[in-house]
């Protein structure tokens, strides 16, 4: 299945849909595509056939640079408001994407070109890409989850170097610091992160997707409502299709044939 657009062009092949950013030459964000970015997440949600997605950009040299600074110019304050509220929506809808969602990221990801990458469950940077939250050097802030994933991820320190003191993260200081899970060579983000990506198929994506609320609960929520939710999505479980269905399939010594229900 292909679904093109001008600014996200999308496949769904073995379970994975991959978005690729498309807006050349530096694949920066709009009001119009991050809502087309929020429609397709949503979209996907209700499509029982993806369980994971993968979200890149177009070209070698830029994953995405994030938001066109002539917006800005202006200094109109009605921009300003809607594109806060664009990012938003789009990111927070991402991040509550039912599946894996995983960024590949084949180049720069800068300001909201990484808030897009943060707000994914894994990251996989190519050995050349550079990542920043440049935005404090022009006078604005990441408005669109940065500041809170960035400091979920790597702590308060790093967190502060790259957003207060500016500094540009190279991949490999990004594994180390926890903001990547994995670097690859040149051309190989994509490969990977689709691999990594179809390797959920193997798992029962209703568990999968209530294992992923319960990991997030942890960024908001006290441990002791997480464990209590714990137990009861368990429970929840054994209302599905997809747990009889894989208990089965593990007696039987057979690969599982999951529904999705």
């Amino acid at each position: 299945m292909s679904i093109e657009s001008t600014a996200i062009k999308v496949t769904i092949k073995n379970h994975v849909a991959v978005l690729t950013m498309n807006n050349p030459p530096a694949n920066t964000w709009t009001a119009s595509s991050l809502n087309l970015l929020k429609e397709t997440v949503l979209s996907l949600n209700a499509n029982k056939d993806v369980y994971a997605l993968v979200i890149t950009g177009e070209g070698e040299k830029f994953f995405s640079a994030g938001a066109d600074l002539n917006l800005f110019a202006s200094g109109d304050k009605g921009v300003a408001i809607e594109m806060a509220q664009a990012f938003g929506a789009a990111f927070e809808t991402l991040s509550a994407f039912r599946g894996v969602s995983i960024a590949a990221i084949n180049g720069f990801a800068m300001g909201g070109g990484l808030e897009v990458a943060l707000a994914c469950d894994i990251r996989v940077a190519e050995a050349h890409a550079v990542l920043a939250l440049p935005e404090a050097k022009v006078g604005l802030l990441p408005c669109a989850g940065g500041t809170q994933n960035l400091t979920w991820l790597v702590g308060e320190g790093w967190a502060k170097r790259i957003i207060l003191c500016g500094e540009r993260v190279t991949a490999s200081q990004a594994l180390e610091i926890g903001l990547v899970e994995e670097v690859v060579g040149s051309g190989q983000s994509f490969g990977t992160a689709t691999l990594m990506a179809e390797s959920v198929a193997n798992q029962s994506p209703s568990s999968v997707a209530a294992c992923k609320q319960l990991i997030q609960h942890c960024r908001s929520g006290p441990l002791t409502h997480g464990l209590m939710q714990e137990r009861e999505l368990f429970v929840q479980l054994f209302d599905t299709k997809d747990q009889t269905e894989g208990v089965s399939a593990f007696l039987e010594k057979r690969q599982p044939n999951w529904k999705n229900e």
